[in-house]
């Protein structure tokens, strides 16, 4: 399998933590720069050939909608764990949506579930 591809936006403009967690798991992870980040999240994706997209906002769904809506990418949205992540994956989501969360572990637990997945 080639090397996991993973877009991160944040309405703030954050997500190097979970950046490096996805990095640690054996990822690329490339982090949207700028506010309202999350927003742009499906134009990145589909310019990259991303297999997974994270969002960040309060309410966890913006970006990820937006995603799904102008893309198609099956997203799941208004996340607040990293275990709902997790099952969003197996459930084939590609989208993510999370409140604010930039921690390392999100982004290596879900790079690894990822690759657990497709093998």
């Amino acid at each position: 399998m080639s090397q996991v591809v993973v877009v991160i936006g944040d309405r703030l403009g954050k997500g190097q933590n979970v950046a490096k967690g996805v990095e640690a798991a054996g990822g690329k992870a490339i982090v949207i720069a700028g506010m309202g980040a999350d927003m742009r999240l499906g134009d990145v994706m589909q310019a990259e050939n991303a297999d997974i997209g994270i969002s960040f906002c309060g309410s966890g769904g913006a970006g990820a909608i937006t995603a799904q809506t102008k893309y198609g990418y099956p997203c799941h949205y208004g996340m607040r764990s990293i275990d709902e992540g997790v099952t969003a994956l197996r459930d084939g989501k590609r989208v993510l949506g999370f409140g604010f969360m930039d921690v390392e572990e999100l982004g290596k637990r879900i790079t690894e579930e990822y690759i657990k997945i497709k093998g």
